[in-house]
């Protein structure tokens, strides 16, 4: 497990600054930017989630291709987009232009170490297009670096079938694929004792009600008119098993593009 700001041989905190420029300076170097959340999560899983599972599998995908990939994994943008959480409290939310201005400002800073490609690594829903218009807007600002974004659990889509046991809508917020996770990486941090949830009674079947199975239509509703423990799924399905299989499997997935990445860019 790796801690949120970094304990390994690639995260920029634990470098100093002739460190990383000599990272950025080598041919197809690659910085990536984790960006989650602090937004509540039901009663079992802690507010900081999002943040850690992505800070964890940027960091445990880096450490695949350290020994070939010149790579940074900088600390996490830990506060996104979070406004429909807000009711239950604890949620922590910058608004859309705060947080796209906060990641602009991050790429731009940290490419001038000479970083040949970037990706902003997301790990909340909520941010989602946020990332895909900000990717742009970093890109259009700098001709010379490569810009990419990606949501991390999109990426288990192909496979997830495989393992998962809920029908659709069980891996929604704090069901079962986030709480797997949570089980194996941070089993100390899950409540299992205070699990309760339920399936998402959404009335347009165009919206999506799970969060590997996003729908054409967009509805924005506060999650308190879903759930009342506020979470959406079918976190009884949960364990560290699945969780463990997850993890490793989107290692294989994130390895994959980090090396065709710095491929493109040597």
């Amino acid at each position: 497990m790796y801690d949120v700001f970094g304990n390994n041989r690639h995260s920029l905190g634990n470098r100093t600054y002739e460190e990383i420029r000599e990272v950025g300076q080598q041919d197809g170097s690659v910085l990536i930017i984790p960006v989650g959340s602090i937004e509540q999560h039901g009663h079992h899983l802690p507010v900081g989630t999002d943040t850690i599972l992505v800070a964890e599998i940027a960091n445990f995908a880096a450490d695949r291709v350290t020994s070939s990939v010149p790579i940074i994994v900088t600390p996490p943008v830990w506060t996104g987009h979070s406004p429909h959480h807000i009711p239950f409290g604890g949620t922590i939310s910058l608004s859309v232009e705060t947080l796209r201005k906060a990641l602009i400002d991050t790429a731009d800073s940290a490419l001038k170490n000479g970083f040949d490609a970037v990706m902003l690594l997301n790990g909340h829903g909520g941010n989602a297009s946020l990332i895909n218009t900000t990717t742009s807007t970093i890109g259009a600002n700098h001709h010379d670096v490569e810009v990419l974004g990606l949501t991390y659990f999109t990426l288990v889509k192909p496979f997830i079938d495989e393992i998962r046991e809920s029908e659709s809508g069980g891996m929604a917020h704090g069901g079962e694929f986030e709480t797997s996770l949570m089980l194996y990486l941070r089993p100390e941090l899950v409540r299992e004792d205070k699990i309760q949830a339920t399936y998402m009674d959404e009335p347009y079947e165009q919206s999506g009600t799970d969060l590997l199975e996003s729908g054409p239509l967009s509805v924005y509703r506060t999650f308190d008119e879903y759930s009342e423990s506020g979470v959406i799924g079918d976190p009884n399905l949960a364990d560290a098993e699945k969780g463990a299989t997850i993890h490793e499997r989107l290692g294989d997935e994130l390895e994959k593009i980090l090396i065709d990445i710095h491929e493109q860019n040597s």
